[in-house]
């Protein structure tokens, strides 16, 4: 099978996806969810092994990438001009992450994604010089020679990559052994943001669908609003007016 064989069945591939989700979107049938779940989880499954570790089952893992494969799926707006996979990948990154951060334990990023991230933050900086603009995920793909899934798991993976642990030194001449951890406070507000929590979910129930997940994107993911404008298919002018919007009628909910 040759190149242009291998692209034609791709394409056909993303047509049926379309389809399947464009159907799913108007009729929330459950039996063609479930065809969505089996037609992606080798996505899910593939980006669970990258977190595979030995005190952790794999099965577990698979599962809670299913979860957010589900959660994608449902919340997938089929009619945008956007390659479903580039919005399950984070999500489904994002379920992964929450379930390390309930258990405790920090997420070990695969030496390989480490190699890929550091990468892509090359070729982001090249493609933002070279085209005066802040570079897509196909064109970042196409620059390192990886799949848009690989390209977009390795822009999750680079603050990790960045992390600083807090029993580093001060300082480089710092003789008292101080650490950074050191310098962290110790007021307890945990009470205070269970609240604010609780009052904030309330609210959010005044909020579309897509209007919540687009704050997800931008106050939970800390994606920027060029990068959520390509997750959900709209422009990054039209990202600003739908958090405006939706901050506003959160306003007014709390003011009632």
């Amino acid at each position: 099978m040759n190149g242009a064989d291998i692209d034609q069945g791709a394409q056909a591939r993303l047509r049926e996806d379309k389809v399947l989700l464009q159907r799913f979107q108007r009729t929330q049938d459950p039996q063609l969810r479930d065809e969505l779940v089996r037609r992606f989880l080798p996505l899910a499954r593939k980006l669970a092994r990258r977190y595979d570790r030995a005190d952790e089952p794999f099965e577990d893992l698979v599962q809670v990438a299913s979860l957010g494969l589900v959660k994608a799926i449902d919340r997938f707006d089929a009619s945008r001009e956007v390659a479903f996979s580039s919005y399950a990948v984070p999500t489904i990154l994002g379920e992964l992450r929450r379930h390390f951060r309930d258990k405790t334990w920090s997420v070990r990023v695969p030496r390989d994604l480490q190699e890929l991230a550091l990468k892509v933050e090359r070729a982001l900086g090249e493609l933002q010089r070279e085209l005066h603009r802040a570079p897509t995920v196909p064109e970042l793909a196409q620059r390192v020679g990886a799949s848009q899934e690989d390209v977009l798991e390795a822009l999750e993976a680079g603050a990790a990559h960045r992390a600083t642990s807090l029993q580093s030194p001060r300082g480089s001449d710092d003789e008292q052994g101080d650490t950074l951890g050191d310098t962290i406070g110790t007021a307890e507000d945990g009470f205070q943001l269970a609240e604010h929590r609780a009052t904030i979910s309330a609210l959010l129930d005044v909020l579309a669908p897509r209007e919540r997940e687009i704050l997800r994107l931008r106050f939970e993911e800390d994606l920027t609003q060029e990068e959520i404008g390509r997750i959900v298919g709209v422009s990054q002018m039209q990202v600003s007016r739908l958090i405006r919007r939706s901050l506003t009628r959160l306003r007014d909910a709390a003011d009632r």
